[in-house]
């Protein structure tokens, strides 16, 4: 009379089964995946060491890398914890017996028993699904986290390949420290006064920030106004903006700039590459939709 119950039961079993499998091989994935992603931020670290400054799109791919392991993590842990859970139960209805169906149905069983046993099954039914979802999730969040290694090893691979060349410019540039008056180098004062000799600047130019651990704090980077406030620049300003990341673009070997930033877009004067879109970081100001940034060598 309770061959219903155990075949829930067995479900349940099964089910934990089927995650225990899922989880084991999550289990060998994870360790490799992580000491990749190890060894990718080392290599990162050195190759901003070796380009002098900051690569912006690639610390970008770096972080979402990391979010994306982090997150098959926390499913992992999530997946385990369902999976305890189960089991429990499964243990807890194998132990007990349950409830047959002459004690459900017979004239003697309340409305309230009926309710519960419903409420419980329905509870079970839950955890299952549960268990199935994170098992889904998992199985997706770790093909995103795979996919992210592998866009973080192409750029850079990509950056390895012109490092030589970078290494030759930036022999050729020389390095310089900021001067003690304005805080910026000298080279950084040469490229914003030519800027600023081309380009009208009504907004106003922010250029050295102390204590700032980017190119503002070392003196090799202008924020070139474009609009006051946060506010998205009129056409009139955009195309100033437009105009000043082409010029920079187009004079930038002969000036030593290193990188520009304008409307969320990463230059890199170094290595010559295609403008690549960077992640968004909340704000008009912080995606620089707002100012032309400038770095130099």
């Amino acid at each position: 009379m309770r061959r219903w119950w155990g075949s829930a039961v067995a479900a349940s079993v099964l089910g934990v089964l089927t995650v225990s499998a899922t989880a084991s091989t999550a289990h060998v994935a994870e360790p490799d995946r992580t000491a990749q992603l190890r060894k990718l931020t080392q290599q990162a670290a050195d190759l901003s060491k070796a380009y002098r400054g900051e690569i912006a799109t690639l610390d970008d791919t770096r972080k979402a890398a990391e979010r994306a392991d982090a997150r098959v993590k926390r499913l992992k842990t999530e997946l385990v914890v369902a999976q305890r859970k189960v089991a429990e139960m499964a243990q807890t209805a194998y132990m007990g017996g349950g409830m047959d169906g002459v004690q459900v149905f017979s004239a003697k069983s309340d409305l309230n028993s009926v309710a519960t046993l419903a409420y419980l099954s329905s509870e079970k039914t839950e955890r299952l699904a549960s268990v199935g979802r994170l098992v889904d999730q998992s199985k997706k969040a770790a093909a995103a986290a795979d996919k992210r290694i592998d866009q973080l090893k192409k750029e850079i691979k990509e950056l390895q390949s012109k490092q030589r060349e970078v290494e030759k410019l930036l022999a050729k540039f020389g390095f310089q420290t900021p001067d003690a008056g304005t805080g910026l180098t000298s080279r950084m004062v040469s490229v914003r006064d030519q800027i600023m000799r081309n380009f009208p600047m009504p907004f106003g130019v922010g250029c050295f920030r102390s204590g700032d651990p980017g190119e503002h704090g070392k003196g090799r980077a202008c924020d070139f106004m474009m609009s006051t406030g946060g506010r998205m620049p009129d056409a009139t300003a955009k195309a100033r903006g437009d105009a000043l990341a082409a010029w920079c673009v187009a004079n930038g070997r002969r000036l030593g700039i290193m990188y520009i930033i304008w409307q969320q877009r990463y230059y890199d004067i170094r290595t010559g590459a295609a403008p690549k879109m960077m992640a968004n970081r909340g704000s008009n100001t912080a995606n620089h939709y707002d100012h032309v940034h400038v770095s130099v060598l």
